[in-house]
């Protein structure tokens, strides 16, 4: 499948009130789902101060309907307590003060079952007012404001599964989550390869009619010079080398920031791994496992990916050749969350030359491009234009999603962000290089 980058990849987005529905209704459930599996305890735990409990994304979620649609467009609406304006309120300083977010651990009520509850009010409401949509003031608005919160509600899947993914990690019991089934004997990958782009002033960001955020435009032109582009994403193996180097005991490729960040946090491998008597195990969400060398390098900050590209002689791609690339990418058999997997994949060792694979789902895709604006940004009106603009500083764009991603929520020209010394997220790594 080739696509571009005003392309929803795998699933339409609604067009008619009966579908805005049912992907309402199929978004809500899916939360639900992934928490199946957890018992109370586990809702409430904060690990760090980046990590939120399960509960407060369940709450914040809806919370979300509340704030920026039930209250203006159904009438008489009142929240079953008004203090959860102030309790799952994330950043949104138009809307009201919210809650300490390194706090958010502190909250042992309201109750898991009492969240949940909201959950169930929240969309009995919801679906009152979709039974109002044709006499709605504005029912363009209400579409475009559901649709921003469906796509809220996935993105806060992907960090409910992150996020209890470190909780369960400090767990000596190796808590599971989902069990994906026996490891796989590793096979080995095929050699990784070097695909070339034509570069010059190309067009870049969203340019289609469907929804996007905000900065993913406006639609521009950049110059890109021409470059080159791994087939396929940096395997645990292939970092192992790395560590086996003794990179993480030399300065030598690591940008300064990442070599303190480093040493103050004694860091000697990615996130979650262990070294044993049998070999390098990491913690997953199906317990913990003996590291698959084949399996996609995940859970590795800017910092370890830049370090590597480096020592390899490469580089990190920007986030507009990988923009550029994903356009001509393949994309069967990506691993996404609706697969409950989440853990990334091996790519096959009889995956077809000459073509980019691990594009699209596995994991985020550090680039080389700092988070800014691009020429002509504007933010949404009202308090959703807090949503992605005010963090446009000390943040490194990453492409492509991940295991915990939606298939309905990802695109080429989708831009996620986090600080250089984030790894708690699903990412990793595809090198590039300048055109020879």
């Amino acid at each position: 499948m080739t696509t571009t980058s005003n392309e929803h990849l795998f699933t339409a987005e609604p067009e008619t009130p009966g579908q805005l529905v049912d992907r309402f209704d199929q978004v809500r459930k899916f939360t639900e789902t992934l928490c199946e599996t957890l018992i109370p305890e586990d809702y409430v735990v904060q690990t760090m101060p980046d990590v939120s409990p399960t509960k407060w994304h369940l709450g914040h979620t809806t919370w979300f309907f509340e704030a920026f649609i039930l209250r203006d467009k159904l009438p008489g609406y009142v929240s079953p307590d008004a203090r959860y304006n102030y309790l799952f309120n994330s950043y949104y300083n138009a809307v009201g003060d919210p809650w300490y977010r390194p706090n958010r651990g502190l909250l042992s009520r309201p109750g898991v079952d009492e969240v949940y509850d909201f959950r169930r009010f929240a969309d009995e409401k919801m679906h009152d007012l979709f039974d109002r949509i044709d006499r709605d003031m504005d029912p363009e608005r209400l579409r475009e404001l559901t649709i921003l919160g469906i796509n809220h509600e996935q993105q806060h899947q992907e960090l409910l599964l992150t996020d209890i993914k470190n909780v369960f990690s400090v767990n000596p019991m190796n808590p599971i989550l989902r069990d994906f089934g026996p490891d796989p004997e590793p096979l080995g990958v095929p050699p990784m390869e070097f695909l070339g782009f034509d570069g010059g002033l190309l067009e870049v960001g969203y340019d289609g009619t469907g929804f996007h955020f905000d900065n993913e435009g406006p639609y521009h032109p950049t110059y890109v010079p021409s470059f080159e582009l791994a087939s396929r994403l940096v395997t645990n193996g292939e970092y192992m080398e790395f560590i086996e180097a003794g990179e993480y005991q030399k300065h030598t490729n690591w940008l300064d920031k990442g070599w303190k960040t480093i040493q103050s946090e004694g860091w000697n491998a990615p996130l979650y791994w262990e070294k044993s008597d049998h070999g390098w195990t990491h913690y997953t969400l199906g317990g913990r496992r003996l590291v698959n060398p084949d399996e996609p390098l995940v859970h590795v900050s800017y910092f370890e990916a830049d370090a590597f590209a480096r020592w390899k002689g490469m580089r990190l791609p920007t986030e507009f050749e990988w923009e550029i690339a994903a356009r001509r990418a393949d994309t069967p058999n990506a691993t996404l969350v609706e697969s409950l997997r989440c853990h990334p994949t091996a790519l096959g060792r009889d995956a077809e030359r000459g073509k980019l694979h691990q594009m699209f789902g596995e994991v985020w895709e550090w680039t080389s491009s700092p988070y800014s604006a691009y020429p002509g940004f504007k933010s949404w009106d009202g308090a959703v234009g807090e949503y992605n603009g005010k963090w446009m500083v000390d943040q490194m764009v990453l492409r492509g999603g991940s295991c915990a991603t939606s298939e309905s929520h990802i695109r080429a020209s989708y831009r996620n962000f986090f600080p250089a010394d984030a790894r708690w997220q699903f990412m990793g790594v595809r090198l590039a290089k300048d055109a020879a």
